[in-house]
């Protein structure tokens, strides 16, 4: 860590952690058909390897796959309706739906984590995993889901949302 990097505590690394290794399950689970239980479990077996999953949160990992499934059709719905009128949730990438369902999820559910902090972090993802105009996509997307779902949160809540 430089120094001009700010300190993470050990649960903010664990909550990342557990992000990106939910969107890696979603990521699976859309591409497999796995069971979510089987793919959690196989994650969590991983423990400290290359990936550093052992340091995720349990707990947050399984609700964010259990969660994002469970309501994915919704989300999808939602999703749909925020992206550009000639793009489909269905045309993009599989690790960029899964990194948008997540986001999503999280908006809709988990209300004690800030929007901004949300949206940040599935940004964050997306430049894990690409080096193009995908984390810019992920981060208007997830901007309007924000303010659909918490617009009293994010600034410009009174600006139209789709």
């Amino acid at each position: 860590m430089s120094a001009d990097e700010p300190r993470q505590s050990a649960g903010t690394i664990g909550r990342s952690r557990a992000r990106l290794a939910a969107v890696q399950a979603l990521y699976q689970i859309d591409l497999n058909d796995t069971p979510v239980e089987d793919v959690i479990e196989e994650l969590r077996e991983r423990g400290d390897d290359e990936e550093g999953f052992g340091a995720a949160d349990d707990w947050l990992l399984g609700d964010i796959v259990r969660g994002t499934v469970a309501n994915r059709d919704d989300l999808d719905g939602l999703l749909e309706e925020m992206l550009a009128p000639d793009w489909s949730l269905a045309r993009l990438e599989a690790v960029l739906r899964a990194v948008l369902r997540a986001g999503a999820y999280e908006l809709l559910a988990r209300l004690e984590i800030p929007a901004r902090v949300v949206l940040n972090e599935y940004v964050d993802i997306a430049h894990a995993f690409f080096a193009g105009k995908e984390p810019g996509l992920v981060n208007g997307v997830l901007d309007r889901v924000g303010r659909r779902l918490r617009p009293g949160e994010l600034h410009g809540e009174a600006a139209a949302s789709r």
